[in-house]
Formats: structure tokens, C-alpha cells, sequence
């Protein structure tokens, strides 16, 4: 049975404030304050100079889907759009960001909607598979023991990163869910719905188009990239600050953190992101103050950079 959207925000408050008390509940704001004590500005820059360089990648990831459509297409024509709907996701809840890409921009990007929702599918799934392999390489290279992933977790976490590759290059197989779905919808109501399947026919052409010739092949390349740079945001967070002890955690905290985000909370995964990040960096060996601080650095520079870029371009437009 589906939540209503009150329901839906009270539970997200609720989620994000039990983790708020969990985090706090360990620790004293005054140790956090003091965990920043002799912070490296040089290593926070480089943090934030990878964090630019992951989103460029992002942005070219999604340039790359949308030449079908477009060939003219033009890296900063994808740039304001993208940083506006990450901006949007920060700050409004039900995943506004993601609405607002797929309708607000189609004229500039000389799309459609339903493309775009294609490109978002694409999105969704290859982060995914990123996020998998990252966490079994990370647990493959850092010591874990104790941190309670078996052998089996890890073996799951390959079995899942295989079926993310097959979905990305034989679309074609969740096409009959899709259609079904469509054809279920234009039951309900029939021009909604034949609107509805033509944007599933056209999401599915694209995707499909993406599976051609070397196209997947680059876009996995550029998701590569892409969390490679997050993950040095992470590490050179952890090296800026002299608190943290075990920097190399911080390439488990990546996918951990990032898997949290799919917890309901507040726009910005305000609670439960920095929850997850405590607890990974904390049984890896850095002590409750030092792993709180650096849960708010790196979500200081996850969170603000997009929200002001993509916050200055949407209000720049009409």
C-alpha cells in the first residue's frame, strides 16, 4: 500500500532524527569542535577540487546519453541542468531534483522527457554498480576484521554488480515489466496512458541505444571516473583532518555512506549518511569525535558545492 506524502515526510523527519540523537548520543559537540583542531586547508581543497572534477565526469556521463537525441549537444548545455537537480534534491524531499530534470530543461537540452527519465534509469543503475564494486574492492584492500561483512556479504555484493551489468546491457529484458505496466495505466486512464507508453517506448529505445557499440562502454568508463574522484573527496577529507587515524577507511565509508542515502530521511540525507559514515570509520579503527567531524566535513562537501552552483543556475533562469 503506497504512503501518503505526509506520512512519507514524517517518517523521514522521524528516520533523520533518531540517527541525529544516535550520532550525538556517543559523543559531545565540544569533541567534534576540537576534532577540527589543526584541519589541512591543503587537503580540504584537494577535496573540493575532486569533488568538481567527479561532477565534470557526471556531467559529460550524462552528455554522452543525450547525443542521440541531440549530436549538438554541448557539455555546458548538461552542466547548469544537472548541478540544478542536484541542488533541488539537497534542499526540496520526494526527489524534486529528479522531477525537475526531466521537465524543466528538454528545450535546452533539445530532448524529450522521456529520454531524460531514460538517462536518469541509466544513472540510477550504473552508481549502483559503482557503489557494489567499490565496496567489494574496498573490502578486498582494507582491514575489516571485525567490521562484520563475511565472505558470503562480499560474494553478494559481486553477484549483485554482475546483475547491474546485465540490466545496463540487455535492457530488453525488464521491457515487458515496463510495457505492462503502461498498458496497466492506460487502462486506469487511457490518454494518461498511451502518453505514458510512448514515453516507456522511447525510454526503452534510448537505453537501448546506449547498450550500441561502444556507448555503454564509455559511460561505464566515465562512472569509473566519476566515483574514483568522490572516493579521493572522501580520502582527502580523511587526510585533512590529524584526528583521523585510519585515512584508508574512508574508501569503505564511500559506498556505505552512499547505500545510507537510500534510507527515507530529510532532503540532503541530513541523519542517516553521517550515521553510517560514524559507524564504518569508527569500527575501522578512528575514535568517536574524529569520525563525527569527518562525517560533517565530507558531507559539508558533498552537499554545499552542488546546492549553491546548481542553486545559482536555476534562479539565473526563468
Amino acid at each position: 500500500m503506497a504512503i501518503s506524502k505526509p506520512l512519507r515526510l514524517l517518517l523521514s523527519f522521524s528516520l533523520t532524527a533518531l540517527f541525529v540523537w544516535l550520532i550525538f548520543r556517543q559523543v559531545q559537540f565540544t569533541s567534534i569542535r576540537l576534532a577540527f583542531h589543526g584541519a589541512n586547508a591543503g587537503w580540504i581543497s584537494a577535496a573540493l577540487g575532486a569533488f568538481m572534477l567527479g561532477y565534470g565526469c557526471r556531467i559529460e556521463r550524462w552528455r554522452t546519453m543525450l547525443l542521440k537525441d541531440n549530436p549538438s549537444l554541448k557539455w555546458r548545455d548538461c552542466a547548469g541542468p544537472l548541478m540544478a537537480s542536484f541542488a533541488a534534491n539537497n534542499v526540496l524531499p520526494f526527489r524534486a531534483g529528479d522531477v525537475l530534470r526531466t521537465f524543466a530543461f528538454n528545450v535546452r537540452l533539445g530532448t524529450t522527457s522521456g529520454v531524460v527519465v531514460a538517462t536518469l534509469l541509466a544513472e540510477r543503475l550504473l552508481d549502483l554498480l559503482m557503489v557494489f564494486v567499490f565496496l567489494a574492492v574496498a573490502l578486498a584492500f582494507v582491514d575489516v576484521r571485525g567490521f562484520g561483512i563475511s565472505t558470503a556479504g562480499s560474494a553478494a555484493l559481486v553477484i549483485a554488480a554482475a546483475g547491474m551489468l546485465v540490466l545496463l546491457f540487455y535492457p530488453d529484458l525488464v521491457k515487458p515489466v515496463a510495457l505492462a505496466g503502461g498498458r496497466f495505466a492506460a487502462r486506469l486512464s487511457p490518454s494518461v496512458g498511451h502518453r505514458l507508453l510512448g514515453e516507456i517506448e522511447k525510454s526503452i529505445f534510448t537505453v537501448r541505444h546506449l547498450t550500441r557499440g561502444r556507448t555503454m562502454v564509455r559511460l561505464v568508463l566515465w562512472s569509473v571516473l566519476a566515483w574514483l574522484a568522490e572516493g579521493c573527496v572522501y580520502w582527502f577529507a580523511a587526510m585533512g583532518l590529524p584526528a583521523i587515524r585510519a585515512p584508508s577507511a574512508s574508501w569503505v565509508a564511500l559506498p556505505v555512506g552512499t547505500l545510507a542515502t537510500l534510507i527515507p530521511s530529510t532532503p540532503g540525507y541530513v541523519g542517516t549518511f553521517d550515521y553510517f559514515i560514524v559507524q564504518v570509520m569508527r569500527d575501522l579503527g578512528n575514535t568517536p569525535a574524529a569520525t563525527a567531524a569527518y562525517a560533517l566535513l565530507v558531507h559539508a562537501l558533498l552537499w554545499v558545492p552542488p546546492t549553491i552552483i546548481g542553486g545559482v543556475y536555476f534562479l539565473s533562469r526563468r
